[in-house]
């Protein structure tokens, strides 16, 4: 059974992470409520450590 080097286990998180974006940003696009925004904010904060800086820039929280 192949492995997966560290270099292509990090690209294919990557790639997920960049999937999940577009997810979240066609859903911020359609203008949800606070709940929503709450809720997409959650999942962010757990998908990446870089979630506070995109939290921000999405205008999730204020």
């Amino acid at each position: 059974m192949p492995v997966i080097s560290e270099r292509h286990q990090e690209l294919k998180r990557r790639r997920h992470r960049k999937k999940v974006y577009a997810k979240f940003k066609a859903i911020i696009a359609k203008n949800p409520s606070n709940d929503e925004k709450r809720r997409i904010a959650g999942k962010l904060r757990k998908l990446t450590p870089a979630a506070e800086e995109l939290i921000q820039r999405w205008g999730l929280e204020s």
